[in-house]
């Protein structure tokens, strides 16, 4: 098998043209396939003279994807990159961009065919643009990609790179909403990412503060999925979603403003409340996979929090129990439950029968929390010009002391 290395001789393009022709001709016999790569090869070399890039990756292109699934790995990747090459010829922008979205669609096309090599493919593509918004629709081909070739576990790292994409790109609402839902779904398919993709569907709601009913309502079904990923996640007990348009809009509607009850309750209420929503709708709970018993012990932390943010520093055994609805000798390893979790820091008085808690995670942090930490930090700078007010004060009376002492000695 042949593979392109590019010399003086012939241009790289050239090489790829002849290469890809000679391959795609080779079962038509001798004959008929030297013509055909003549006819190939001259048609390139008129597109590189006249300054046709577009013309010249679109003719390239044609002939490297019928040899996708005969050639070498090893090889394609070299003729792709020569194609890829391509974008940096044209001066215009648009040109560039319209470049990269023929090579883009070309190579997806057939996204179970070697679907690793297209994506590295996509990937070179993209660092070779430097027009974000040609970057932008690279990458969102790329993850199409991933997703239709089941390739995803390729694109996960660059996730972690996705604050510096958002300042590099520059978008829109629009690309903004399809970016965030698309990392968010592809997220929710591994495992070991529930968190990252609840973060993004996030990010995604955000976008629709603002907007008008009608614009709201298309994300009415990801609002339903991102109270549905909250209760059913063991280790997430906070979530700013109450005062969002997109989650708040289910409060009022016919068909889910029980599922928005249902988030009242994690982040507002108690056990007692959840046991009483449960009576009436186990069946709503079961359609959505979220399993009574799970739904139970979380209530349980977070009712532990909220009595420990309420109380004077200290919990009595008694009122624990009550709220919790366990016997006594459960009291003790519910608080260590907490404590694990991170949601309290506190002391288990077992003489006394109570527990000493200094510090509670808020369930929300809405506008009430805002105001409390802004009275927080209020009291802190106080402090702080309090202390620095006291240290120049002795500062002055120690200088004043030791001048004394001077002309005393004198």
């Amino acid at each position: 098998m042949t593979t392109v290395v590019p010399t003086s001789e012939e241009d790289p393009a050239l090489a790829v043209v002849r290469f890809t022709a000679e391959l795609s001709w080779a079962d038509a016999g001798p004959e008929v396939a030297e013509g055909q790569v003549s006819r190939l090869c001259v048609e390139a070399q008129e597109c590189m003279i006249q300054n046709r890039w577009l013309d010249l990756a679109s003719l390239m292109l044609t002939s490297a994807d019928v040899i996708f699934s005969k050639a070498p790995e090893k090889d394609l990747e070299c003729a792709y990159t020569v194609i890829c090459n391509l974008v940096k010829k044209p001066e215009s922008l648009d040109q560039v961009h319209e470049m990269a979205e023929l090579i883009a669609t070309k190579v997806t096309q057939q996204p179970n065919d070697k679907p690793a090599l297209r994506l590295k493919i996509l990937f070179n593509l993209y660092n070779l643009l430097e027009n974000p918004f040609s970057q932008f629709y690279v990458y969102m081909k790329a993850l199409n990609l991933a997703v239709n070739g089941k390739v995803t576990e390729h694109v996960l790292l660059s996730f972690k790179m996705m604050d510096n994409f958002l300042k590099e790109w520059n978008l829109g609402v629009k690309d903004q909403r399809d970016l965030f839902l698309a990392v968010a779904n592809i997220l929710r398919e591994n495992k070991g990412s529930a968190k990252d993709s609840f973060n993004f569907l996030v990010k995604y709601l955000a976008t629709f503060s603002g907007e008008d009913a009608s614009t709201t309502t298309e994300a009415k079904e990801e609002a339903v999925r991102a109270i549905v990923e909250f209760v059913k996640a063991p280790d997430m007990f906070q979530a700013d979603l109450l005062d969002m348009p997109a989650i708040a809009q289910l409060e009022k509607d016919a068909k889910y403003a029980p599922v928005y009850q249902l988030l009242k309750i994690f982040l507002t209420q108690r056990l007692d409340a959840y046991l009483e929503f449960h009576s009436t709708n186990a069946t709503l709970l079961e359609s959505h996979g979220l399993v009574h018993e799970d739904n139970v012990a979380k209530m349980r932390l977070i009712s532990l929090v909220d009595i420990g943010s309420e109380e004077s520093g200290q919990i009595p055994y008694s009122l624990i129990k009550e709220t919790l609805q366990i016997e006594d000798n459960e009291v003790e390893s519910w608080v260590v439950k907490a404590i694990t979790a991170k949601l309290i820091d506190c002391r288990i008085d077992q003489m006394n029968q109570v527990v000493i808690v200094s510090r509670c995670v808020d369930r929300a942090f809405g506008h009430h929390q805002w105001q409390a930490l802004r009275t927080k930090l209020a009291n802190w700078r106080g402090n702080i010009s309090n202390v620095i007010n006291t240290i120049q004060v002795n500062k002055i009376t120690e200088d004043v002391t030791q001048g004394t002492q001077g002309l005393m000695i004198r």
